[in-house]
């Protein structure tokens, strides 16, 4: 009768390389937006939420469950520092959950930017900045619309949700260029 090894003396598979510099993206943008973003608003009004990037550029193959997963979590993260009780986890879970058709409006066929991040090299600088205006509108309407849980001042609400989008979109093209050119600077 042969024996089975048991489960404690496998040996872990170890991270690689992409795994890790996800998991430093996730938490450099968490802290990016709760130490830095969380204080800044322009006019009184808008405010940027950079931390969905990361939601934005997961590549197009990423299973539809893990990034409402990755989502979820990158929320709950941003809760904790921002005292927002689940406000950012159900709106990030439901961009997340909306991600996948929403790419759908803009790449014509996933196959080209399968395991690529999702960024303006891959898809091309118009088509990114629309996938980003469009998850960027997504996220701060059903941010804002959460908090007011009313329309007490529809006005402000949509002042808010013009403002928010415009500059969080604007903040993640200039991210996605930045790391773009960083990782084009290391490669050489």
């Amino acid at each position: 009768m042969a024996t089975m090894a048991s489960p404690s003396s496998q040996t872990p598979k170890p991270m690689d390389k992409s795994t890790v510099v996800s998991i430093l993206e996730f938490l450099f943008l968490v802290l990016l937006q709760a130490l830095v973003f969380n204080r800044l608003a322009l006019f009184s009004v808008g405010l940027a939420f950079v931390f969905i990037y990361f939601i934005i550029r997961l590549p197009a193959d990423t299973n539809t469950s893990k990034v409402i997963f990755i989502a979820f979590l990158m929320g709950t993260c941003v809760d904790i520092f921002s005292d927002t009780p689940g406000l950012n986890a159900l709106a990030c879970t439901c961009l997340g959950g909306a991600r996948h058709t929403i790419m759908r409006l803009y790449t014509a066929r996933e196959d080209d930017v399968a395991r690529q991040p999702l960024t303006m090299r891959s898809l091309g600088v118009a088509v990114f900045c629309k996938y980003a205006l469009t998850m960027s509108l997504l996220y701060c309407i059903l941010i804002f619309t959460l908090e007011a849980l009313s329309l007490f001042n529809p006005g402000l609400l949509l002042m808010r949700i013009f403002a928010s989008t415009l500059l969080t979109a604007l903040l993640i093209v200039v991210i996605d260029s930045l790391m773009s050119r960083l990782k084009i600077n290391s490669a050489a």
